[in-house]
């Protein structure tokens, strides 16, 4: 027997796998590394000092809107308000103009804080359902509203939590930035799924779903209008999608009574994913269809072909030079393992 064919006989080989919507490839290792072996950092706070605590809005910009106590009460339960130190303005003009070959444009648009708690020890997973359910009619609200402006394409509803997700506050917030383009990597989502379509005639997240919920190991929680799962090729170890069955392109579409289903499994996602690891850094964001007022009729099949849905990422690994100079992921921990850890928690 020869030296390799011994070797290859005595080890698992890594997989590669194909992201059917973004046909970017990922490699699984063969040997999953299991929640234990991920190192985490230990939370801190700045509880006392932190500017977006109830009762110190004096020392936060002004007020966007908010979620009050029912029955009149003054006190807020969520609450909006601008980016301390904005990247976009809602203020000015695109100003469109060109400089030799390169485009420019001003930097219009919507930097927000949401935040998503008065409580500053307590995220709104743990106060109950109904603050959850809150906070996911405030990022409703806000995309309705910001829609409405036609210099803006896009808006994105994100959360960084965790040092190593790009957290500046420990008080629980999430954040949303409206621009007057679509981003790439939405941009990518929305080619890769007007293909498919094109191909098919099906949307490709409703064919995911399908196959997801037929195949059952990447399958984590079920709920009566949502499904939560590890992509079959995850960028991530313990990324999770949480996905509409209702197909729908826009998030701001949402029922009242998926709102509070949302709430449920997001709620319990989060939970799961604190269970195994204590003090995670996680980012989690909304992908939903461009703003469709400007340019109606060129967004010719997208009510068809496009999926809202939501994305969490845990962050445990640093990018390494391979991955950022070729797009081409390593996931440690299949999802497939992952998917039952998670079902476990």
């Amino acid at each position: 027997m020869k030296g390799s064919e011994y070797y290859m006989k005595k080890t698992d080989l890594n997989e590669l796998r194909k992201d059917p919507l973004l046909g970017r490839w990922v490699a699984v290792l063969s040997r999953s590394m299991a929640p234990e072996e991920y190192a985490l950092p230990q939370p801190d706070t700045n509880e006392g000092t932190c500017p977006l605590c109830r009762g110190r809005e004096e020392e936060a910009p002004r007020e966007i809107m908010s979620i009050r106590e029912p029955g009149g009460g003054n006190a807020w339960l969520t609450r909006v308000i601008p980016n301390f130190n904005p990247v976009f303005k809602i203020e000015g003009d695109l100003g469109r103009r060109g400089n030799g070959m390169y485009d420019r444009m001003n930097s219009i648009g919507a930097n927000e804080i949401i935040i998503e708690s008065p409580d500053h020890m307590r995220p709104p997973e743990d106060i109950g359902l109904d603050q959850m359910t809150k906070v996911i009619m405030t990022y409703r609200d806000r995309i309705t509203d910001l829609e409405k402006d036609p210099r803006l394409r896009y808006t994105l509803i994100y959360k960084n939590a965790g040092r190593n997700a790009g957290e500046v506050f420990s008080h629980p917030l999430s954040h949303l930035a409206s621009t007057p383009v679509i981003p790439k990597r939405v941009k990518e989502e929305l080619d890769g799924a007007k293909q498919y379509f094109g191909y098919k005639e099906r949307c490709i997240f409703c064919d995911i779903m399908r196959e997801e919920l037929r195949v059952g190991a990447r399958v984590i929680n079920e709920t009566r209008y949502f499904m939560a799962f590890c992509p079959y090729a995850s960028k991530f170890p313990f990324e999770t999608w949480i996905m509409p069955k209702r197909h729908s392109c826009t998030f701001q579409d949402i029922r009242h009574d998926e709102i509070e289903d949302m709430a449920l499994i997001l709620s319990g996602m989060l939970k799961k994913l604190r269970t195994l690891f204590r003090g995670i850094s996680f980012n989690y964001f909304i992908h939903t269809a461009p703003n469709r007022v400007p340019r109606k009729d060129h967004w010719h099949t997208l009510g068809e072909d496009f999926h809202w849905h939501l994305e969490i990422m845990p962050r445990f690994l640093n990018t390494s030079g391979f991955e950022w100079g070729s797009g081409f992921y390593i996931l440690p921990t299949s999802p497939e393992d992952a998917s039952k850890y998670l079902r476990e928690a």
